[in-house]
């Protein structure tokens, strides 16, 4: 029998809020290589710049209320208690959609598209293009984590998020979305459950890292294979360290919100 959801807000205690304005003020600066730009990784002035605006000019507050404007629920799936999004289409017929995030991003990259998807005549759409869209924190990421759970391959995270969507939330059909890690849970879903699938729309492709080059490529698969090799050469060493030693990483990226955001800042750019 299929676990019920439980209605989630988020609340962050102001001892958290002023513990994170105290440590980006105490913020200890490296040098940088002249001229290095982001060529040796995050851009000394572009972070400064990010973290005075983090620390004194940033309204977590009010952004938290936002988050909260969003119907909200965990539920538990898998041994793990696992978060989600869930907003009703405004239309005729709303086709259930499930939307899954990336790394090391969460639902919060959302919040301007879900009113968009559930509401479409608001935005000068056809309302029977509405969706209901039930976006999940994947499993291990900011609300679906909790110290010392289970990790989740991408297969397992398909099944948890199949469960939810049928198991928990009684959809027999819906669509699904997703990029970066979210779309390589959505290829899973469509590849594993074909049968409660309407359709999958991608906006990164899971393609494999390790196919050799042809013995009479064309020019543009020289291009591709040689862009790959630049790319695995060169933009690849968080990669190996998180997929290595993450423990270690782990320390710092917990104890420093601006090596955190350092961190991110470099990936996402």
């Amino acid at each position: 029998m299929a676990a019920n959801p439980t209605p989630f807000s988020l609340r962050v205690g102001d001892d958290v809020l002023a513990d994170l304005k105290a440590r980006l003020a105490r913020a200890r600066w490296p040098d940088e290589v002249p001229d290095a730009g982001w060529n040796c990784g995050t851009d000394l002035a572009y972070l400064k710049s990010l973290v005075e605006y983090w620390r004194d000019g940033y309204d977590w507050r009010k952004h938290e209320a936002k988050f909260n404007g969003f119907t909200q629920y965990k539920v538990k799936l898998a041994g793990i208690d696992v978060h989600f999004i869930r907003e009703e289409g405004r239309g005729p017929k709303p086709l259930p959609l499930l939307i899954s995030h990336g790394w090391p991003g969460s639902v919060h990259e959302f919040h301007k598209i879900l009113p968009m998807l559930t509401d479409p005549a608001r935005f000068g759409g056809d309302p029977a293009d509405a969706f209901t869209v039930v976006a999940p924190s994947l499993p291990g990421y900011t609300f679906s984590f909790a110290p010392n759970q289970p990790r989740f391959s991408v297969e397992q995270i398909a099944d948890v998020f199949a469960e939810l969507m049928t198991g928990v939330l009684g959809y027999k059909r819906f669509a699904a979305q997703g990029g970066d890690w979210g779309g390589f849970v959505t290829s899973r879903l469509g590849y594993a459950y074909p049968e409660r699938l309407a359709g999958i729309h991608l906006n990164l492709l899971s393609l494999r890292r390790d196919t050799p080059l042809p013995d009479h490529p064309t020019a543009e698969e020289q291009q591709y294979f040689e862009e790959r090799a630049h790319w695995m050469k060169e933009e690849v060493g968080y990669t190996w360290i998180q997929g290595t030693k993450p423990q270690t990483l782990a320390y710092a990226l917990t104890d420093s919100p601006v090596g955190l955001a350092a961190w991110i800042s470099h990936l996402e750019r």
